[in-house]
């Protein structure tokens, strides 16, 4: 039999195949001692030679771990002091007690408009700032600064966009001022009685103190203090307590302090001006530079006729006030004295 038709006999598929054992034992090994160690050394440099790629692939991982962990510090070191706000409703928030915002504001043609503008972005775009109060309450949060947006919210049934923070009572009291200052000016009224509430209640122990903490001249602080101790009949005396000014303070409080009667008095005359009375209009009633109510429009000139001629006129302003002017050759210099004795004669009659 040839082997051509031997080889077509056997089975090879009933042939065990080959393991990777089976490959490594055919290999040819060293055949003396020295052959063996330095195939062992060469294994074992291949072992250490992958492990220490390994490692290096290991503290590559973990160096640019490090450099972000780094950059994540960094980041949140710059938001350190920062806080999230979040949209509340405005029904569990309140207002303060030093809210120096009066309720006038509020029924303003400026206030309307502001509504309407919050209404068409949705919300108030600007946050306001609160604090907790009362976690599980009713009531939750109240307000450091943003009455006015706080306000226009609610009457819109909108949320509330806030930012809450933790802080105390006079932390609260300067940033409310601050806040208020920058945005839209109080009245003087407003924000004398804001610091006359502060004083009074003790959170300041004195005006200049106060002047201190809120950054503004202790003199600018004297003067709001002096409209919010105004009485109240004087006060009212105005349409609104928000027509009082800076100016005014200082006249009217030390006619108060000379002559209480009569400033009373003057001011319960106010309301007679009508609902339409200017914030001028009253003040010239209470400090007593007012025309009267006869002379409230100029009266006829009266001439004055020596031998036909014009010799003097005698004319009224809309104030009440009299003037008499004589012509050269009515009044010469000469008779200036004269003059005088009679209007005093006049003058001193009853």
């Amino acid at each position: 039999m040839s082997l051509k038709d031997k080889a077509k006999k056997i089975d090879f598929g009933a042939l065990p195949s080959a393991s990777p054992e089976m490959v490594e034992s055919s290999l040819p090994r060293p055949k003396t001692a020295p052959g063996m160690m330095m195939s062992r050394a060469a294994d074992q440099r291949s072992d250490i030679t992958r492990e220490n790629n390994e490692l290096k692939d290991k503290v590559a991982e973990l160096e640019t771990a490090a450099a972000r962990a780094a950059e994540l510090q960094d980041e949140l070191a710059a938001w350190g002091d920062a806080k999230a706000t979040r949209l509340l409703d405005p029904k569990t928030v309140t207002w303060s007690k030093w809210a120096n915002r009066d309720e006038a504001n509020f029924s303003t043609q400026e206030f309307a408009e502001f509504k309407d503008e919050i209404a068409s972005a949705g919300g108030n775009v600007q946050p306001i700032k609160v604090r907790p109060i009362k976690p599980d309450g009713e009531v939750q949060y109240e307000i450091v600064f943003g009455h006015r947006r706080h306000r226009a919210c609610l009457e819109q049934g909108l949320p509330v966009l806030a930012l809450v923070d933790n802080i105390d009572e006079v932390e609260l009291f300067v940033q409310m001022d601050r806040e208020n200052r920058s945005r839209k000016d109080l009245s003087p009224w407003e924000q004398g009685k804001m610091y006359l509430q502060a004083l009074d209640s003790g959170l300041f122990p004195s005006h200049r103190k106060l002047a201190d903490f809120v950054g503004v001249h202790f003199t600018q602080i004297g003067k709001v203090l002096s409209i919010a101790r105004l009485p109240k009949i004087v006060i009212d005396a105005f349409v609104s307590p928000l027509d009082l000014q800076v100016r005014w303070a200082k006249p009217l409080a030390e006619l108060y302090e000379t002559d209480r009667v009569t400033l009373t008095a003057r001011a319960s005359k106010a309301k007679e001006l009508g609902p339409d009375r200017s914030p001028k209009a009253v003040l010239d009633l209470l400090m007593g530079t007012a025309a009267s109510p006869s002379s409230g429009k100029r009266t006829e000139d009266i001439t004055l006729k020596r031998d036909g001629k014009p010799a003097a006129v005698i004319r009224s302003d809309a104030k009440g006030n009299t003037m008499v002017s004589f012509t050269a050759e009515a009044l010469p210099h000469s008779k200036l004295k004269d003059l005088s004795r009679l209007i005093e004669e006049f003058l001193s009659r009853k």
